[in-house]
This record gives structure tokens, C-alpha cells and sequence, in this order.
């Protein structure tokens, strides 16, 4: 399954009455991500910051920036499904210009996950904005 775009996944958790439903939505777009092999779960892949352990490897391909992420955590990977949706295969450039705040706020994530699941959200936004202007300079 590919995952939707950002706007899709705004749209189609709209549809949910309560939150319950919508972290099953969130918890079903994380386990359409194919994770990494055991053997990739590498302590330099891994992103500081989060409580639960999240391994990134990124690459650029054709200018774009490409990620293959996993967590040892449901919701976590849930989480990054819904980052993937905003920053998988676009440009650098693509990539700063999202309003990752307007996102979540749209998605009304914050107020719903605790104070150290959204830490560690934003380290891997941070990660993720780091590479891409990593990748410009």
C-alpha cells in the first residue's frame, strides 16, 4: 500500500468521530510502512531525542529525499507514517517549505499524543529538516 499525501490523510481523518478511531487510522498507515531489516537497525540510525527507538536511512534519488524509517513502537510508527506523507521523495527545497506545523495543527496530533511522543516527533522532524539542508549546501 502507498501511504497518502499530507492533504489525504487531513481529509480522511476528518471523517472520524473520536480519537480512538482516528489513532487506528494512524496505527494502519504505520504498519503499511515496511520498516527495516533487523540487520538496518543500526545504533547510528538511530534518532535522538524519541523515547521509543526510531531508525532512519535516507538517501537522495533524482534530487529527491527518500526515507526507510521503523520504531519499535505501534503508534510511533504511526507517527512517522504520518511524517512520511509530508517529506518522503520531495526535494530539499520541498521539504523546508512545508508547514510542518500547519500540518499537525490541521491533524490536531499534538493535543492527542503525550509530551514525549511529541518530542520526539519534532526530533524527527528536526532530523529530517537538517538533512534537506544538508543536502542543498
Amino acid at each position: 500500500m502507498q501511504l497518502p499525501n499530507s492533504q489525504e490523510i487531513v481529509d480522511d481523518l476528518a471523517f472520524f468521530d473520536d480519537w480512538e478511531q482516528r489513532y487506528q487510522y494512524i496505527i494502519d498507515l504505520g504498519r503499511s510502512i515496511p520498516g527495516l531489516a533487523e540487520e538496518d537497525k543500526t545504533p547510528d540510525r538511530l534518532v535522538k531525542g524519541c523515547q521509543s527507538s526510531v531508525w532512519m536511512i535516507s538517501r537522495i534519488e533524482g534530487g529527491h529525499l527518500k526515507f526507510d524509517v521503523d520504531s519499535d513502537a505501534v503508534i510511533v510508527q504511526g507517527l512517522l507514517a504520518l511524517v512520511l506523507a509530508a517529506y518522503n521523495n520531495k526535494t530539499p527545497k520541498q521539504i523546508l517549505d512545508f508547514d510542518i506545523d500547519s500540518y499537525f495543527a490541521e491533524l490536531d496530533l499534538e493535543r492527542h499524543i503525550t509530551p514525549t511522543r511529541g518530542n520526539g516527533l519534532r526530533a524527527i522532524v528536526a532530523k529530517i529538516q537538517l538533512l534537506a539542508r544538508q543536502s542543498i549546501n
